[in-house]
């Protein structure tokens, strides 16, 4: 019996703007649309997880508080249904530090798979940059890049497209036009 469907979500430029380096919980403002397009795929039936890389921490610029508290706002403000997100996960180094779980690692993806009882050909990564990208075709799952959060290349995107990325303008297009939401 196959597992069950899960979407891995990238936190800032997906679901949150991007303050670059967001350690402010009233700097945590939701993308437009979001919390309705969240809802729709819990309706569907699918698994939630934030997977983040907080460099922030690792370079010193904000604490775990700090992210702790920015995450308690965000999930305050989504007011979710239960189940709401399962799991958010995060990676506290910075890129130039060695690091099992910092994107494009497939490990708190893998993980969660396993933990979850969760099918792989069932399940997305959604962000805005090449390392949730990665993160999610290393782990032998779908990955999307939406365009609400860091600029990429025209170059990048069609790399990206090669590797078999889809694109959408943000979080709930994905929802709507890629899962039929």
């Amino acid at each position: 019996m196959p597992g069950f469907p899960a979407l891995f979500l990238d936190r800032d430029g997906n679901l949150i703007e991007d303050h670059h380096h967001t350690c402010q919980p009233e700097q945590i403002q939701p993308i437009a649309g979001v919390r309705e397009a969240l809802i729709a795929c819990l309706g569907a039936g699918y698994h939630l997880f934030i997977l983040t890389n907080q460099s922030g921490i690792g370079r010193g610029i904000f604490t775990w508080e700090h992210y702790h508290a920015c995450n308690a706002r965000m999930l305050e403000l989504l007011a979710l249904p239960s189940p709401g997100i399962r799991e958010i996960k995060a990676a506290p180094e910075r890129p130039d530090q060695p690091s099992e779980y910092r994107k494009p690692s497939p490990k708190f993806i893998q993980e969660m798979i396993e933990r979850h009882g969760l099918d792989p050909a069932r399940s997305w990564m959604i962000g805005d940059r090449v390392t949730d990208w990665d993160a999610g075709l290393n782990a032998g799952i779908r990955s999307c890049a939406v365009r609400s959060g860091a600029p990429f290349t025209p170059e990048l995107e069609v790399n990206a497209r090669a590797r078999g990325v889809c694109f959408h303008q943000d979080f709930p297009s994905f929802v709507r036009l890629e899962l039929g939401l």
